[in-house]
């Protein structure tokens, strides 16, 4: 029987992260050979990946990297299947790994090629699910290159990258803010002016149909009615539309006995209330229409404006589940 030493096994323990008695059974059934034990771990590492492929991996770590000059970004997700193994250092320490890998690479396929020691990340990921015992996997993998690049992650579950189209003073304050933004919020697009014209209208009639259908029951408990919205988008908010909602608001305060001469006063505030209850489509998924989450009195886009001239050229998020 081969003399297993105790050095060779923290050896192999330290470059794969397998268990001590994991490691010794490798190095004894390898008859000692390092390079052969890997490759039994390996093994077993695939065995039980196969085991564990129909597991859900819904938790993990959301991880970014942004490079040196500022002008490339990434955030990958590494997924596993329990939060317990999400909050383990070693864990922790392998996704930093990945990312620190991701960042020199334009997609996911081309990421999972890469190289990781003496085998790929692709291999690695199979290496640890039998080191840990559960599915792993890399479920996002999101890159941005632009003039300047920022980031945030909240709290390990969710990870946002954005690219600005010019460098301005405050622009790691800004980019930041506008990731926070795109985690509170859940922004998928930048405007309005992004959405399909077919996908507004069908939306529309979605929305129309699921607070109709509300309203029955909510008058059956003699309740008060949802207001059913005419329009969802200010993509649908034409010249033709506003004129007509103005001419509307001002005949409500005519006939209501309102002199003519206040109007110029009262009128743009409702028109921007006309503009808000009737663009919820875009407050929800359009990033610079959304109210400003650290200042409501404004949106995206006009704080943004504040730094001068710049633009968000797109935005990435990656999350668990």
């Amino acid at each position: 029987m081969v003399n297993i030493k105790a050095a060779d096994v923290a050896k192999l323990r330290k470059q794969t992260g397998a268990g001590m008695m994991d490691c010794k059974k490798a190095l004894v059934e390898a008859e000692g050979d390092f390079d052969v034990a890997i490759d039994v771990l390996r093994k077993k590492g695939q065995k039980v990946a196969a085991k564990r492929a129909d597991r859900q991996a819904s938790e993990g770590i959301a991880i970014t990297k942004i490079n040196d000059t500022n002008t490339i970004g990434v955030a990958i997700v590494l997924a596993c299947e329990t939060d317990f193994v999400a909050k383990n250092d070693s864990y922790k320490s392998l996704a930093t790994e990945f990312v620190n890998i991701a960042i020199n690479h334009n997609d996911k396929e081309s990421f999972l090629n890469a190289d990781f020691g003496e085998m790929t990340v692709s291999e690695k990921l199979i290496e640890q699910t039998g080191v840990i015992g559960e599915k792993l996997e890399i479920s996002g993998f999101e890159r941005v290159e632009a003039d300047y690049v920022g980031s945030y992650t909240h709290g390990n579950k969710i990870s946002v990258i954005v690219g600005l189209d010019s460098n301005v003073d405050g622009e790691a304050e800004l980019s930041k803010d506008l990731a926070m933004q795109i985690a509170s919020m859940g922004a998928t697009t930048l405007s309005y002016k992004d959405f399909d014209p077919n996908f507004v209208v069908s939306e529309t009639e979605a929305r129309i149909a699921v607070i109709e259908k509300e309203n029955v029951e909510l008058g059956r408990l003699g309740k008060t009615l949802k207001n059913i919205p005419l329009y969802i988008s200010m993509l649908q908010l034409t010249d033709e539309v506003i004129k007509n909602a103005k001419s509307t608001i001002e005949a409500e305060l005519k006939s209501e006995g309102k002199p003519e001469h206040i109007w110029d006063k009262i009128v743009p505030g409702k028109i921007d209330r006309f503009i808000s209850d009737n663009t919820t489509l875009d407050q929800e998924m359009c990033l610079l229409d959304q109210k400003f989450i650290k200042d409501e009195s404004k949106n995206v886009s006009e704080y943004i404006s504040t730094y001068g001239e710049v633009n968000v050229t797109e935005f990435k998020k990656v999350s668990l589940g």
